[in-house]
C-alpha cells in the first residue's frame, strides 16, 4: 500500500512566493533572488512530505504563476503578439508577460485570458489555438525540477496536465476548427517531454485528466483513448497514473476503465459512489491499482478516519493492500498550509480542522491504521480522531433556531422585485439622471502599504478606533474627490476598511471562523484567506452602512454600495459539511438582504451585491445544474429583492463564460450586471447579444489584473465594438473588476482615459441623435 499526494501548495506558509514574485516585479530583487526563494518553497515541500512518509511525492506541482501556463511555454504554444519577446535572454520575462501583459519600453502587449479552473477560485491562464498551430519542447521545467528533488535524494512523481485537458482548456482563436484536432500535433511533442523524464529516472508520471468530470462528446473520449493506448505502447515501463478530481468519471467511465494504466485516482470525496461502480465493472482490469481520494483537498475539516477506512477496506478486500493507494482527493493546492500556525482559533473549532500539512499527515495515519489497526499509537489516534467528529456534530456553536426558522419561512415573494425592469428602469433613470454611457467603477481602490499597515496597527491595538477611523475618512474623501474630478458618474467609497471581499463581511456574521495564516492561492501572486463557516449564519449589526453613508455626504454625485452576494460568500469561503450548500446560502442572502435594506434606508439609491462565483459553482455536469441554479438565484434575489422600483441594484461578474447560463444570469434580474470583457476583446458579451439580455451591461474596457494602463484608442475600440453589440442606451463604462491590487498612478491614469473615452462617445452618440 502507498500514499500518493497528487500535490501539494506552492505559496509558502507565509505567502514567500507571493512576496518573492511581487518584489521581482517591482525590480526590487534580482531574478537570481527570485528563483532562489522559489527553490526553497519547492525543496521545503519535498523534504517535509518526504519525512513524514508519503511514498509518492509530486514534482512539477510548484508554479511561479499557474501550472497551465507552465505547461504552455513548456510546449512553445506561444500566441504571436510574443515573438518579439521569445529571444529575450531571460525566458522568465515572456513567462511573466503571457500572466500579465506588459508595457515598457516600447513593448505593449496584453496579456493571455485568464477563468475558472473548473468549478474553483483558482484561476489559470487560458492556452490560445490556432488551426495550423505547431509544437515545440522548449522548457524542461519538470525535468529540472524532478533532478532537483533527485538531488536531495528524493525520487518523485512528476504531474502533467494531461494532453486532453490542456487542449479542452484552451480556446480557439479562429473559427471553423476544434481544439481537440489539434491532438496528433501535440503528442509527439508532449510525448518528448515524457520521454526525458524517464531518461532522467522518473518511474511514475501522474498524468491529470479532470476534462472526465465533464460532459465528454465522442470525439473528446476517443481522444482521451488514442492519448492513453499511445503513451502505453511508446513506454512500455512507464507507471502511468491517470488522475481525476472534482467528481465521479460519470459517462465517460466505461472510457477510462479500459485504458492500459498502472493506477487509476478516484476523488472520493467529492463522489463517493463511484468506488462501487468500478469495482463492480465488468471493464475493470483488477490488476490496476485504485488511488483513493479520501482526503478533502478543498476544504478545511478533519477527515473521518471511520468512513475512510470503510471505502479502504471495501477496496482492500477485493484487490488486496499492494493494489490500493490512498491520497489526497486532488491537489492541495486548495488548501491552506499549517494549521498549527494558527494561534488565535478558538480550540473549539480549530479540533475540528485539517489544513494541508495535517492532510498530510491524516494520508500517513489511514495507511498505518490499515497496516497496524491494533498499534496503541494508531488505537488513540482513532478514539481521537473519533471524539473530534462527535464533538463537531453536536456542539452548540453550531446550531441557531432563529436562523433555521427564517429560512423556513422563506416564500416567493421575498425573492421578487416589485415591478418588471422596464418600470424600475424608467424611476431610476429619472432619480438617478445618468447620462449616456454612465461610467462607475467595479468597488474597491488601490490598497496601498499605508493602508494595510493602518488596519494592522487597529486589529493589534497600536491605534485607537478614532484614530482609525478618521485615517479610513481622509482616505475615502480623497478618493471621492479624484472621481469627482475625472468625472465618474457613479463613485464608490473605496473600500479602505476592508481586508478582503468575503472575508470582511464574514467577520461581521455569526457563524464564521477566521484565520491569521490560511492563505490559498487565487492567481499568480493573488492569495486570499477564506473564512471558515462552521454554524449557522446571521447578521447582528450593519456592516457597510456607516462608511457608505459618509462617502455619500460628501458629495451631491451618487455613491454605490458595495457588498459581496451570499453564492460568493459561499463559495468563497470553506462551507460546513454538516447541511446543505443550499441551506447556507439562503442563511447568508437573509443577511444581505438586511444590509441592502439598510443602506436604502439610509439614503444609498445604487447598491452592488457581487457575485463573480455563481458560474464557478455550477456543477461540472450539465445533469446537476439546474437544482444549483435554483436555489443560487433564489439566494440572490432574496438578498436583492426587498428594495424598493426606485433602487437601482448592480451585481458583478467576471472571468465567467456565460453562454451555456445566460437565462439564469438574466433570471437574477439585476438593473445592472458589470461584465469581465477586456481580455477576450468583447466575446464575453455575444452570450448577452445572442440571448438579448434584456437590462443593463457594463461590459468592462480595462483588465485591472494586468499592470498594463490602457489606451484612450484601446477603450474606444472596446466599447464601439459593444455599441455594434448593444443598445446603446443599456451600455455602462466600467474596469473589469475592483482596483484593490493596482497602484494609485496606473489607476488615476486608467480611469481617466476610461471616463474621457465614454465623453468622448457621449458626444458623437448625441451628435448623431
Amino acid at each position: 500500500m502507498k500514499t500518493n499526494l497528487l500535490g501539494y501548495p506552492r505559496i509558502g506558509s507565509k505567502r514567500e512566493l507571493k512576496k518573492s514574485s511581487e518584489a521581482y516585479w517591482k525590480h526590487d530583487i534580482t531574478l537570481e533572488n527570485h528563483l532562489k526563494n522559489a527553490k526553497a518553497i519547492r525543496q521545503d515541500n519535498w523534504i517535509f512530505q518526504d519525512e513524514i512518509g508519503i511514498d509518492l511525492i509530486p514534482s512539477n506541482d510548484f508554479s511561479l504563476y499557474d501550472h497551465v501556463l507552465d505547461l504552455t511555454l513548456t510546449l512553445g504554444c506561444i500566441p504571436e503578439r510574443y515573438n518579439n519577446l521569445k529571444l529575450n535572454e531571460n525566458p522568465l520575462d515572456l513567462y511573466y508577460a503571457m500572466a500579465r501583459g506588459i508595457q515598457k519600453e516600447g513593448l505593449d502587449v496584453t496579456a493571455m485570458e485568464m477563468t475558472k479552473w473548473f468549478d474553483t477560485n483558482y484561476h489559470y491562464i487560458v492556452p490560445e489555438f490556432h488551426k495550423n498551430q505547431t509544437f515545440e519542447l522548449l522548457n524542461l521545467k519538470a525535468v529540472n525540477e524532478f533532478k532537483e528533488a533527485l538531488e536531495l535524494g528524493i525520487k518523485t512523481k512528476p504531474v502533467l496536465i494531461g494532453p486532453v485537458t490542456f487542449l479542452l482548456l484552451g480556446k480557439e482563436t479562429e473559427h471553423n476548427f476544434h481544439r481537440i484536432e489539434l491532438l496528433d500535433k501535440l503528442l509527439p511533442v508532449y510525448f518528448q517531454l515524457v520521454e526525458q523524464l524517464i531518461n532522467a529516472g522518473a518511474e511514475y508520471i501522474q498524468f491529470d485528466e479532470p476534462c472526465l468530470v465533464t460532459d465528454l462528446s465522442i470525439t473528446e473520449q476517443q481522444a482521451i483513448t488514442k492519448t492513453y493506448i499511445t503513451l502505453a505502447s511508446t513506454f512500455p515501463n512507464l507507471k502511468i497514473i491517470l488522475a481525476n478530481y472534482f467528481d465521479c468519471y460519470g459517462t465517460n467511465l466505461k472510457t477510462v476503465l479500459k485504458l492500459p494504466v498502472h493506477a487509476l485516482h478516484l476523488d472520493l470525496v467529492r463522489c463517493t459512489l463511484q468506488l462501487d461502480d468500478i469495482l463492480n465493472a465488468d471493464e475493470f482490469n483488477k490488476k490496476t491499482i485504485l488511488s483513493l481520494g479520501v482526503i478533502d483537498g478543498r476544504n478545511i475539516w478533519k477527515n473521518d478516519f471511520e468512513h475512510s477506512l470503510k471505502l479502504i477496506k471495501k477496496a482492500v478486500n477485493i484487490l488486496g493492500k499492494d493494489s490500493v493507494w490512498i491520497g489526497s482527493s486532488c491537489s492541495l493546492l486548495h488548501s491552506p498550509i499549517d494549521l498549527n500556525l494558527e494561534q488565535k482559533l478558538p480550540t473549539d473549532i480549530k479540533q475540528w480542522l485539517a489544513f494541508a500539512k495535517q492532510k498530510v499527515e491524516e494520508i500517513v495515519r489511514l495507511k498505518a491504521l490499515v497496516i497496524d489497526p491494533n498499534s496503541d499509537e494508531n488505537i488513540t489516534a482513532l478514539k481521537a480522531n473519533k471524539q473530534s467528529i462527535v464533538n463537531k456534530s453536536t456542539s452548540e456553536l453550531i446550531h441557531n433556531e432563529t436562523v433555521k426558522h427564517r429560512v423556513s419561512k422563506l416564500t416567493a415573494q421575498d425573492s421578487s422585485r416589485q415591478s418588471a425592469f422596464k418600470f424600475r428602469q424608467s424611476q431610476q433613470k429619472s432619480i438617478l439622471n445618468l447620462p449616456l454611457f454612465p461610467t462607475t467603477t467595479i468597488g474597491s481602490f488601490p490598497q496601498t502599504k499605508s493602508v494595510r499597515s493602518w488596519r494592522s496597527k487597529f486589529k493589534k491595538g497600536e491605534i485607537s478606533q478614532t484614530e482609525y477611523n478618521q485615517l479610513i475618512q481622509d482616505e475615502i474623501e480623497e478618493t471621492i474627490r479624484f472621481q469627482e474630478s475625472i468625472g465618474l458618474d457613479v463613485l464608490v467609497h473605496g473600500e479602505f476598511e476592508r481586508n478582503d471581499m468575503v472575508e470582511y463581511f464574514g467577520e461581521q456574521l455569526k457563524g464564521f471562523a477566521f484565520t491569521n495564516f490560511g492563505w490559498v492561492q487565487s492567481y499568480g501572486s493573488r492569495c486570499v484567506k477564506p473564512p471558515i463557516i462552521f454554524g449557522d449564519v446571521s447578521r447582528e449589526h450593519p456592516m457597510t452602512v456607516n462608511w457608505t453613508a459618509y462617502a455619500q455626504s460628501l458629495t451631491d454625485i451618487p455613491v454605490k454600495g458595495m457588498l459581496t452576494g451570499p453564492v460568493t460568500i459561499l463559495q468563497w469561503s470553506f462551507v460546513r459539511n454538516d447541511q446543505s450548500r443550499a441551506t447556507t446560502c439562503k442563511q447568508i442572502a437573509l443577511a444581505i438582504r438586511d444590509e441592502v435594506l439598510d443602506l436604502e434606508s439610509a439614503g444609498v439609491k445604487v447598491i452592488q451585491i457581487d457575485e463573480p462565483a455563481i458560474r464557478e459553482g455550477l456543477p461540472l455536469r450539465k445533469a446537476d445544474w439546474q437544482a444549483y441554479l435554483n436555489w443560487a438565484i433564489e439566494s440572490f434575489k432574496i438578498s436583492s429583492c426587498g428594495v424598493a422600483d426606485s433602487t437601482q441594484i448592480h451585481t458583478h461578474m467576471c472571468y465567467s463564460e456565460f453562454n451555456d447560463i445566460i437565462d439564469s444570469v438574466a433570471a437574477l434580474d439585476a438593473d445592472v450586471i458589470t461584465i469581465e470583457t477586456s481580455r477576450s476583446n468583447m466575446e464575453l458579451l455575444d452570450a448577452f447579444v445572442d440571448y438579448k439580455y434584456p437590462n443593463e451591461i457594463g461590459p468592462g474596457v480595462y483588465d485591472i489584473h494586468s499592470p498594463r494602463i490602457p489606451s484612450s484608442e484601446e477603450i474606444e475600440l472596446l466599447l464601439k465594438k459593444a455599441c455594434n453589440l448593444l443598445p446603446i442606451e443599456h451600455i455602462w463604462v466600467n474596469p473589469d473588476c475592483g482596483l484593490k491590487t493596482r497602484d494609485w498612478p496606473e489607476t488615476k491614469k486608467a480611469l481617466t482615459h476610461l471616463v474621457n473615452t465614454a465623453k468622448k462617445l457621449r458626444a458623437e452618440f448625441q451628435i448623431e441623435a
